[in-house]
């Protein structure tokens, strides 16, 4: 009893020469398919090349392409030479070019005489399986698929469209039960005889013809018809990421291969000659014998896979950059965003990186520069303080400061003269903790001397982009920790929030707050806003304020001493 090999062949002829030679040398028959796309003088120096092999053959040709029936029937040519030439071979595995045998070829050969009944091909029904890539899993049976995906994707596309308006739905033949799976099967002669030489086999073909991609189907569904026992299983190491292209295994891979326990592993980088002088010439280094088992190694490939699609929380790349809402963490660290801090209290940013320990930066977007902690002109990263360089892409500036500071808490001041592109990424990033004094940007125009005409216009823009601030970070999209509060209702009990803002950043040096920045002197800001009222601007943002003139900040009474006896 003896097993044939059935390769695929398409590219990297050294290679796939080499491991005909591989698979001859243990005794096992080669058939070799050479894709009719291969010119002519490239196939003909192929054939020369393998001529002193015995019992290596070449079946007729046929372009395989992929998704389309040429794969499918290579491999029945290739199989019924290896049947009708080698009588002896009890089953046949189907492989390409690019597998490399991952143990002695002699246990494969034991492996499969003591199961002679037994084939080895991955056969599921289209609702069990998870891989199936383009939105097509049961369509891919009902619906003709005449032309290329990867050549005329444009026409492919189209004629799926008409045929679902049309509701065009194809009879599966003989009431067969589509069946997907791994094209890399291990078929024993039995079973793959019967499917060859199936008496509707040509009904099959016609029906397989037009089914999109049957190198996964066509097989798989007419051996559950001959079978005496499926393992639904492949002893081909074969893995694939989200876009069910393959992995390619590289010389480091090397002792991940030997973990998985199986026989073939594909696809090999042609240049890998690590891998294939360990695997194909050194037997000492051969793996035990036991059962294969791939799932050894699913572990790694998940994160593989999971990072390569998700990525590292806050970081963007050219080569990983995600579509909107699709990122793996919007920033790599929390931070602090305050609006109106700074105009409502005189020494806000160095209180806060005193109770905190935190690097406290002024208004990171403000128009004129990037006010950095320290009043540095660059930051870790590069980043410079150039606002044409961060308005370039403001949110990539917020994610490349974040990522580069990771360690140390972020704060920073924002107000509605800053530049707004940034709200929605902030408003909707875990990260974030806001905490937001709406009205306060009218407390500089109240200090400054500028016409009061001006000042009202300054107003209602400064009060139109606080609001639509407002209306994202109350929108059901928002993730962030956010706090808003009136400035009327802020100052008349300031010492709360704020305890509750430094609680939340993770404030440890006091148990309560002891030390509270000091306000600015809001005398007559009531009259101030009524001003605005009268010349027609309404100043809603910061609540109700009195008109009275000599407007004081609310100071704590001193509690009388008592004497306790």
């Amino acid at each position: 009893m003896s097993v044939g090999i059935v390769m695929l062949v398409h590219t990297a002829f050294g290679r796939a020469e080499q491991s005909a030679r591989h698979w001859a040398a243990a005794g096992c028959p080669v058939v070799i398919h050479v894709d009719k796309a291969v010119p002519r003088v490239r196939y003909d120096a192929f054939v020369a090349a393998l001529a002193d092999v015995p019992d290596l053959k070449f079946s007729k040709r046929y372009r395989c392409e992929w998704g389309t029936w040429g794969i499918v029937a290579a491999s029945q040519a290739a199989s019924e030479l290896m049947l009708n030439s080698f009588a002896d071979v009890q089953h046949v595995y189907l492989a390409s070019g690019s597998c490399l045998p991952l143990r002695p070829v002699e246990e494969l050969i034991e492996y499969l005489a003591d199961r002679p009944n037994v084939d080895f091909i991955e056969s599921a029904t289209t609702s069990e399986v998870p891989w199936t890539v383009g939105g097509l899993d049961m369509e891919r049976f009902t619906l003709r698929f005449p032309f290329s995906w990867r050549r005329n994707r444009y026409l492919f596309d189209r004629y799926v469209a008409l045929q679902r308006r049309l509701k065009v739905k194809r009879k599966v033949p003989n009431d067969l039960e589509p069946h997907m799976g791994s094209q890399w099967w291990c078929l024993s002669r039995r079973t793959l005889s019967s499917i060859l030489k199936d008496p509707d086999r040509m009904v099959y073909e016609r029906y397989f013809k037009r089914v999109w991609i049957p190198d996964e189907s066509y097989f798989q569904t007419l051996s559950r018809q001959y079978a005496v026992k499926i393992e639904s299983r492949s002893l081909t190491l074969s893995k694939f990421d989200f876009q069910g292209k393959p992995h390619i295994f590289y010389d480091d891979h090397l002792q991940l291969l030997r973990r998985s326990d199986c026989f073939v592993a594909r696809k090999i980088w042609p240049h890998a000659d690590r891998l294939y002088e360990a695997f194909l010439t050194d037997a000492a280094g051969a793996m035990k014998k036991t059962e294969p088992n791939p799932g050894k190694i699913d572990r790694i490939f998940s994160k593989a896979v999971e990072r390569r699609i998700r990525g590292r929380a806050g970081l963007y790349m050219q080569s990983r950059f995600p579509n909107e809402d699709w990122e793996n963490g919007v920033t790599a660290a929390p931070y602090s965003m305050f609006q109106g801090f700074t105009e409502l209290f005189e020494d806000f940013e160095t209180w806060l990186a005193r109770a905190t320990g935190a690097r406290v930066h002024g208004h990171l977007f403000a128009p004129d520069r990037v006010e950095f902690a320290e009043g540095q002109s660059a930051i870790n990263g590069a980043l410079s303080d150039s606002p044409t360089l961060r308005d370039y892409n403001p949110e990539a500036f917020l994610t490349n400061l974040i990522w580069n500071t990771r360690g140390e808490r972020q704060c920073f001041q924002f107000g509605p003269d800053d530049n707004q592109r940034i709200n929605w990424r902030v408003a909707k990033d875990p990260n974030a903790q806001i905490s937001v004094i709406t009205g306060a940007w009218a407390i500089p125009l109240f200090k400054s001397n500028f016409n009061f005409a001006d000042i009202r216009s300054i107003a209602a823009q400064l009060q139109k982009n606080e609001s639509d601030h407002m209306d994202v970070l109350r929108s059901t999209y928002a993730k962030a920790r956010i706090r808003i509060w009136t400035m009327a209702e802020f100052i008349e009990a300031p010492m709360e929030p704020l305890q509750g803002i430094l609680d939340e950043i993770g404030r440890t040096k006091l148990r309560r707050l002891s030390e509270a920045p000091r306000m600015v002197d809001l005398s007559g800001f009531g009259q101030f806003l009524q001003n605005l009222k009268n010349q027609g601007m309404h100043p809603y943002m910061m609540g109700d304020f009195p008109v009275e003139h000599g407007f004081e900040t609310p100071q704590e009474k001193p509690r009388k001493p008592y004497l306790v006896r």
